[in-house]
């Protein structure tokens, strides 16, 4: 299990950030490997983070590989002020069951 953690600070987004965002989701959903994904915005800093799960490092890079993606990639100052991603492999993962998390039934088995 991996994650994707995407990190970044917004600059304007216009509506071609909002299709071609839009394309990457629905890309990366598709994708068999995909666990689920959550977001968080620190008010303090007004840095937003997006985690991404998967099953494999051969189904991230699919998304990573995807045309879409790479547009992104090429035109990310247009709608970004900076940003971090940090890949890391999950080594275990558990909680009392009250929320949903894409993670849910890793913690389960564990």
């Amino acid at each position: 299990m991996y994650t994707a953690t995407f990190t970044f600070a917004k600059r304007q987004y216009d509506d071609a950030f909002h299709a071609l965002d839009q394309v990457i989701a629905e890309t990366a959903r598709s994708i068999p490997g995909y666990r689920g994904e959550e977001s968080w915005e620190n008010p303090e800093t007004g840095l937003l983070s997006n985690v991404y799960y998967w099953d494999s490092l051969e189904a991230l890079h699919q998304l990573i590989e995807h045309p879409a993606h790479q547009r992104a990639k090429q035109q990310q100052a247009r709608w970004l002020a900076g940003y971090q991603i940090v890949i890391a492999q999950v080594i275990r993962s558990y909680g009392d069951g009250g929320i949903a998390h894409p993670l849910r039934d890793m913690a389960q088995r564990g």
